[in-house]
């Protein structure tokens, strides 16, 4: 396993968008959390916003670059023909993916960690100057500290979602496309729905809805999942994922 680690390192290493993919998810995730952060406030009749949403808002955005780091790290391997070197080199292709997995989970997590420790230093400030009491806002408490790093393990589990779909189709426009429109799907089906029950069970299995309910530190009564429940949806996702593409990758022809 260790060869296959090295290797799919090297690759993901050497790629060239890997680096500015990387430092993107920082910046969008700092900056969508500092934008949302401005336009908010809060005054002395309550705050209705959630703190750790309105501040980890940038997630949202930048989990498409994560997702687009993901896809470019195995299609395009089948776009250039070097899977064919890949595979020839390293023929158990359950290894390859899950080498594949772990870089890229690793480097997510490291990414999603420094996005998400900006975006909180970003948005803190900010918060505090529109309103919002201090006390909410600190990564000690535990609500906050579970939405930070559980956003972090959203990140990583968007990525891994978005490697096993790219995996499946081998291509990298059909694998964006797919990720992206079930991420994106979802929340635009429960507004154009009117009725209530389909509303609920479209956000229980979103997974983005679902997975971004770990940020949530208010108003926990109101959801239709648990904060780590609606993350295990996600999780659901990113596992389903990876063990279609890894079937489809041990029954077809590179």
């Amino acid at each position: 396993m260790r060869a296959h680690l090295h290797a799919e390192w090297t690759k993901l290493r050497t790629m060239t968008s890997t680096g500015w993919l990387l430092a993107t998810t920082v910046m969008l995730t700092a900056a969508g959390g500092a934008a949302a952060s401005a336009v908010v406030s809060c005054d002395r009749q309550g705050c209705g916003y959630d703190p750790a949403e309105i501040g980890l808002f940038g997630v949202q955005i930048s989990q498409a670059v994560v997702a687009i780091l993901a896809v470019q790290a195995v299609a395009g391997e089948y776009g250039s023909g070097m899977i064919r070197l890949t595979l020839t080199a390293m023929p158990h292709r359950a290894k390859v993916l899950a080498a594949k997995a772990i870089v890229l989970a690793g480097l997510t997590l490291i990414a999603g960690t420094a996005a998400v420790l900006a975006s909180v230093l970003a948005a803190r400030p900010i918060l505090l100057d529109r309103g919002f009491p201090p006390g909410l806002l600190l990564l000690t408490g535990g609500p906050m500290l579970r939405a930070a790093f559980g956003s972090v393990l959203y990140l990583v589990l968007i990525a891994l979602f978005a490697l096993g779909a790219a995996t499946a189709v081998r291509d990298s426009g059909a694998g964006i496309g797919v990720v992206l429109g079930l991420l994106y799907l979802f929340p635009a089906l429960i507004l154009m729905i009117g009725d209530a029950d389909w509303q609920r069970l479209l956000w229980r299995i979103s997974p983005m809805n679902a997975g971004l309910a770990i940020q949530a530190t208010t108003g926990l009564g109101g959801l239709p999942l648990t904060p780590w429940a609606g993350l295990g949806v996600l999780t659901a996702w990113a596992v389903a994922a990876l063990l279609c593409g890894g079937l489809l990758l041990r029954a077809r022809d590179a």
